[in-house]
This record gives structure tokens, sequence and C-alpha cells, in this order.
């Protein structure tokens, strides 16, 4: 009997799906005793990923464009600094908008706040940058904004939760400081502050915004749209159905290591800024 080509294709496709997965390619094991999951498959390769090629100066002035078109600074708060070999500062001036910084905006200053280059004043706020830099050495680089949804997450005194995938670069990695201390223009709002980052990547501050500290302006960058969009959407789930699902925290542990890996934050800091500048990679 003939058997027409279109069956047999299909034929083929069921035999594939109903076979046993080899060890080559199945990519978890549930343990039906244990219900824990392991994954045995090598993680994917990410050569050829695109990254940019800018100066230090040109990565803030980006990142302050990136952070004004997600929404991040609708007013004077909101300060990035960058750390310097010498122990000095790159900020930008008070009293100028995420979306107007370019990179002659760019100013440097001592960890007095002293002018050393550039033209302006600094955000007297930047004082609380300087006790989590002193704190932490691998820090170079710290952003603090008040965008909308974490503002309002803030607001309910509840901390962020890992319950999506795009949320679990923040597992075990996202502090909570539960009571605002007030301006963070003095010494002791730094120190609270810094001390409630402690070794974290970020910290979400209560009835006030967030902190992002790594060694990087690029995953500062990253960190700090991540949790833009968890806090918009744990609200949402929230809004919806009141009750979250968390993510299992060994399948978090694996997606928080995975999504912070170097090539991946830089791939992303390159595709934010070719937004912004209409660049093709």
């Amino acid at each position: 009997m003939r058997v027409h080509p279109r069956a047999r294709a299909k034929r083929g496709l069921l035999h594939t799906l109903a076979a046993p997965p080899t060890n080559a390619h199945r990519s978890q094991r549930v343990s039906d005793d244990t219900r824990t999951t392991t994954h045995e498959s090598p993680a994917p390769s990410l050569d050829g990923l695109s990254y940019g090629n800018w100066t230090e100066a040109e990565k803030l002035a980006l990142s302050c464009r990136i952070l004004a078109k997600e929404g991040h600074c609708e007013t004077l708060a909101g300060q990035i600094t960058v750390r310097q070999p010498d122990g000095s500062f790159l900020t930008t001036p008070l009293a100028h908008a995420f979306s107007e910084i370019r990179p002659d905006s760019v100013m440097r200053i001592d960890d007095s706040l002293r002018v050393l280059e550039g033209r302006g004043v600094p955000n007297p706020a930047v004082r609380f940058h300087l006790w989590v830099y002193r704190r932490r050495p691998d820090v170079n680089c710290v952003i603090h904004t008040h965008p909308p949804y974490v503002s309002a997450l803030s607001m309910t005194g509840e901390p962020l939760q890992i319950a999506h995938m795009d949320a679990t670069p923040f597992f075990d990695d996202c502090a909570f400081l539960p009571e605002w201390p007030g301006l963070p223009i003095a010494d002791v709002e730094g120190e609270i502050i810094s001390a409630a980052l402690g070794t974290k990547r970020c910290v979400l501050l209560a009835n006030h915004g967030f902190l992002a500290a790594t060694p990087t302006i690029e995953e500062s960058l990253y960190m700090s749209v991540l949790i833009e969009r968890a806090a918009r959407n744990q609200l949402i789930a929230q809004s919806a159905y009141g009750r979250l699902k968390l993510v299992d925290p060994a399948l978090a542990r694996e997606s928080h290591d995975f999504l912070l890996q170097r090539s991946i934050v830089n791939a992303s800091f390159a595709m934010f800024a070719r937004q912004i500048t209409g660049e093709r990679p």
C-alpha cells in the first residue's frame, strides 16, 4: 500500500515525540519523590552577541536616556554615579533631566562633592551613594531613581517577589528597607541605606524607590530596567488575583545566574542603547 508522504512525515514526527529522551537531549528530570528539578543539558552558547564600544561618559549618558525612556525620572530625584580608578566619581548635574544628558554633560566630582571637571552642581543626594562605595569595594556604579511601579510597590510595605522568570535576577539579590529614613541627603541616610543593601545588587526602599549597585554601568542599568518591569508585573498580578505563585528557589537561582552573565548583561545594554540612538548592531 502506498503511503502519502505527508502521512509518512506525520508518523515519523509522532515516533520522535513518543520516543524516550536520551541523556544528550534530556533537559529536565523531575523526581516524583523529591519534586526537585535538575538540568543536565549544557548552557547554550552565547558567542556572537553584539556589544557596544563606548567611553564611560558615553555609557553614563546613554544610561540616563534609557532610564528616561523607561519612565524612571519624572522629577529631579534620581542619580547615577560611576567610580573612577583615582577615587573620583562621574555623575550628572542637578536640575538636568535624564533625557537631556549628553556625554559633555557629565561631570567629575570628589568624595566631598566638589566639582573637579565639568559644569554645574552635583545632586546633593549623591552623598548617600558614597556610603555604598565605602562599604562595597566591588561596586563601581550606583543608580537610584523613583520609577512609577517601583514607587507604587514601595508604598505597599511588601518586598519584591520572585514570581516570574524576568524577576529572577533579583532572587536573593534584592534587599528591602521597610522604613523610609527621610531625605537621603545626609550621612545618616547613607549609613542606613548602605547597611540595608548589604552584599546584594539592589535594595527596594519603602516609600521611596530603589538603588542598584554593581561593578559596571551596564549591569546597574540592566538591573534598573528590570526592577521597574518586575514591580509592574507584580502589581498587575496582585491586582488581578491577589496571591502570587512564586518561582521554585532552585530554578530561580539557576535563572538568576544565567541572566546575570556578563555577555547577556552587556548585550542587553547594547540593545537598550540602540533603541535610543537608532543604530544597528
